[in-house]
């Protein structure tokens, strides 16, 4: 028997007053669509600006002021988009619960995470509150937090990033509602970690007869978790159908785009990979025996154990592994962030241990490391946190310049716009600020500003996990370019052993501090001998769709 129809949306328009001009902006979603049954998944996928949030936060009636929204949403055979606040307000959290991107900042830090996941039952008055308390700890064993009954009185910030998103899962599902949205809910999270929150909204689901509406820009995701899928673009339905099979038989040239997109299908990385470097090169960037540890004596952390790194001209390193592996820590060192700790045993006199260095001399700090710097450049995870909001990028992009080398002021405006040609971007967006820009063109502009100086080259961290995977595959394609043009050497930090695929000709596996395997990636890919390396491959979402060779 089919399930009845539970989310309605017809005909949905959302467009948006801009104070920056008169009237309204082009529609964000000129008109979309779509019925979700009672227990049935649901994904909507598309890049940034598609309108997949938009119709959510339409859904959940949190559209803002400046929105301007008709046509028809209908849950349970209740029209939403005309309820007064007071009852759509009764409807949010109890009916429809949502589960956000970031769990960083949609938890309130003062207040216990017992009491946050207890708060739609007090809002609601649901049950007895003699058994809120209970019923709280119930749904974070549900939504998979382990010790739920040791972990429910800490604060937030006394939680990794998966065990807050468990929280939100737990405040979502404990009025056991009808509908779940999860708007990128596992984006910001590794992949194992990702993988093992979806496990749980999927089973959650499909236990509670709950529907789910997913909102993601990863057609490989949708394809495992879902049963239907949605292809969203510029506020339009461009393809729908069964999940899997949308992911392994696209129609629309667009699907096709965001399916090729996708790490390990990437066609064009192939075709331009970087020759097989000679192994007579020496070193650009050598670490030896570098460990940091953190905390006291008694009580220690032991971030990065003993570890070795050797950085030659051509090459491209990928360091892999969870939060909390280590992986960021030994880029820091490497940059010169951080001062490691000595190895073990080690004595003064031996310069190998716990050392770095950079075109063969040790890693020196100050104005003693000017030359230094010119050799090895970082380009940071997030762009949008990465420049000063004051400043036209183009201002931004010669900072290394003005601090480390003797760039004529004549002859800066010719070198921005080289740069911006290097990268793909029009020089005139040189004269933008940061909020001007999408995340793709900033990351663009990120890695303009490390190039700037010539440098030999580039660590990356985690320089492609904030991007829609239609970008992270320009920004990937283009790192691949510049290394083959340039002769760059890459040191890529992720935790997303796909995208390192695509890009690494070697790869370190890191896990609590150390080093648990390495190689040449093909090699780690297609032979992985350790049990860590293998649940990171198993990970990689798409899998099971036969989309990554394993």
């Amino acid at each position: 028997m089919t399930a009845p129809t539970l989310l309605e949306v017809t005909d949905l328009r959302i467009s948006y007053r801009s104070s920056r001009r008169r009237g309204s902006a082009p529609p964000a979603v000129p008109g979309v669509s779509f019925t979700l049954r009672a227990g049935e998944s649901l994904a909507l996928v598309g890049e940034s600006g598609s309108g997949k949030s938009s119709i959510a936060r339409a859904v959940l009636g949190l559209l803002g002021s400046r929105a301007e929204v008709s046509g028809a949403v209908r849950l349970d055979g209740t029209e939403l988009l005309s309820l007064p606040d007071a009852r759509a307000r009764r409807i949010r959290g109890r009916d429809i619960a949502y589960v956000p991107q970031d769990p960083g900042g949609s938890l309130d830090p003062l207040r216990r995470v017992i009491d946050q996941v207890i708060e739609p039952l007090r809002h609601h008055r649901i049950g007895d509150p003699g058994s809120h308390r209970e019923r709280a700890l119930q749904a974070l064993a549900e939504a998979g937090l382990d010790e739920a009954e040791r972990l429910a009185d800490r604060w937030p910030h006394e939680l990794s990033g998966g065990q807050r998103q468990r929280v939100l899962i737990a405040a979502a599902i404990v009025s056991e509602p009808a509908l779940i949205i999860a708007d990128e809910p596992t984006s910001a999270l590794d992949v194992t970690v990702q993988r093992r929150i979806l496990d749980r909204l999927q089973e959650l689901t499909s236990s509670h007869g709950t529907a789910l509406l997913l909102i993601t820009h990863d057609l490989a995701v949708a394809a495992d978790r879902t049963d239907r899928t949605i292809a969203l673009r510029r506020g339009e339905i461009v393809d729908e159908g069964e999940s899997r099979g949308l992911l392994t038989a696209p129609e629309h040239p667009y699907t096709r785009a965001l399916v090729e997109a996708i790490p390990g299908r990437s066609r064009t990385l192939a075709a331009i990979a970087p020759p097989e470097p000679a192994d007579d090169r020496a070193p650009l960037l050598e670490a030896r025996g570098v460990a940091r540890t953190y905390g006291t004596r008694r009580d220690p952390v032991h971030a990065l154990r003993p570890t070795d790194l050797v950085v030659r001209p051509g090459d491209s390193i990928g360091i892999a592994g969870e939060s909390g592996s280590g992986k960021t820590t030994l880029a820091r060192i490497l940059l010169g962030l951080v001062a490691p700790d000595a190895a073990p045993g080690a004595s003064e006199a031996d310069d190998a241990a716990g050392t770095v260095r950079i075109g063969g001399e040790p890693l020196r700090t100050g104005r003693r490391g000017r030359a230094q710097r010119r050799i090895v450049q970082p380009v940071f995870q997030n762009p949008h946190s990465s420049f000063d909001p004051a400043r036209t990028v183009g201002w931004s992009v010669l900072e290394p310049v003005r601090a480390l080398a003797r760039v004529p002021r004549a002859g800066r405006s010719a070198l921005v716009a080289r740069l911006f040609e290097d990268v793909g971007l029009d020089p005139a967006l040189a004269a933008r600020k940061p909020d001007e820009l999408s995340g793709g063109q900033l990351q663009r502009v990120a890695i303009a500003r490390a190039l700037s100086i010539g440098p030999q080259v580039l660590v990356c961290d985690e320089a492609v996990s904030a991007l829609d995977v239609t970008v992270q595959a320009q920004i990937l394609a283009l790192l691949s370019r510049l290394q083959r043009e340039k002769g760059l050497a890459l040191v890529f930090i992720t935790h997303d052993l796909a995208v390192l695929r695509e890009l690494c000709r070697d790869v370190l596996v890191m896990r609590r501090g150390e080093v648990v395997e390495s190689g040449r990636t093909a090699e780690v890919f297609d032979a992985p001998q350790h049990p860590y390396t293998r649940e990171l491959i198993a990970a990689i979402p798409g899998a099971e769709a036969e989309l990554v060779e394993v």
